[in-house]
């Protein structure tokens, strides 16, 4: 389970998603979401999907690669569309169990909850998959650059944020060898109820959290000694800047939201 989480992960690969500028990535990610709950309708719901398969062509890795992330977050899709399901109110009802109603629109939203979700995860995971952490961080602090102005710390949030998404698959194989050493000495993580699931947790966390926040004190001792202040001053080996492919992506994602949009509208 633990290997299937690919937040965070880079995929390296020759393709167009790859050299894009990293404020083009963000901005396509931000404008997918918007269009993700915006679609209601079977229209909207094609052009997502035609969108999400046209990037992950594009982006050259490996669709299984992809999916297995949805493997960690299955519990919080089925909570979720049950929740939908029977909270929904709606005219046309199918069944009725003690107080829960199932409703046709109920019925819907779930589905369409569902959806949202798995092309969440997906369409989130090409940006990490094709982006480093320190691209990341830098598109990040070139787009939040005008908040500067009215004292935002652009600079420390992307420094935040790249540490973070950094520490994730350090944590995750030091999370695997800390679960299997366990295992050595006769722990069980997978048999039992869900109480008793939940106690054997315990010896998994107590060390993983002692070694997080070992490995953050030791960071922070890291940037102290070498004077790291970032923000004003600070210099780039590799400066962005925008290119032909960059402007070209842009007026497709102007394109794919207006068509979200209009799908809305009219139909």
């Amino acid at each position: 389970m633990l290997r299937d989480i690919t937040i965070g992960q880079y995929y390296p690969a020759k393709s167009v998603i790859h050299q894009l500028d990293p404020r083009v990535k963000l901005m396509a990610t931000l404008i997918y979401i918007i269009s993700l709950f915006s679609f209601q309708g079977i229209v909207g719901f094609l052009l997502v999907t035609a969108f999400l398969i046209l990037i992950i062509r594009l982006s050259k890795v490996p669709f299984s690669y992809m999916v297995k992330g949805l493997r960690a977050i299955v519990i919080l899709m089925l909570i979720t569309a049950l929740f939908n399901l029977f909270l929904t109110p709606g005219e046309d009802v199918l069944l009725q169990i003690w107080k829960l109603t199932i409703t046709m629109e109920g019925v819907k939203n779930a589905v369409f909850m569902m959806v949202r979700l798995v092309y969440l995860i997906v369409g989130t995971s090409v940006m990490t998959l094709t982006t480093t952490p320190n691209q990341l961080t830098d598109g990040l602090e070139k787009s939040l650059m005008p908040l500067r102005k009215i004292h935002v710390p652009v600079h420390a949030i992307a420094m935040m944020m790249s540490i973070a998404l950094r520490f994730i698959p350090i944590l995750i194989e030091e999370t695997d060898i800390i679960m299997k050493a366990q295992m050595a000495r006769g722990a069980d993580f997978e048999n039992g109820n869900l109480i008793k699931r939940a106690k054997s947790m315990v010896p998994l966390l107590v060390p993983l959290f002692i070694s997080a926040f070992r490995r953050a004190d030791d960071l922070a001792m890291a940037m102290e000694a070498r004077c790291y202040v970032g923000g004003e001053g600070r210099t780039r080996m590799k400066p962005l800047s925008y290119d032909k492919r960059d402007y070209t992506a842009y007026l497709v994602l102007v394109m794919f939201l207006v068509l979200v949009i209009l799908a809305r509208i009219i139909l």
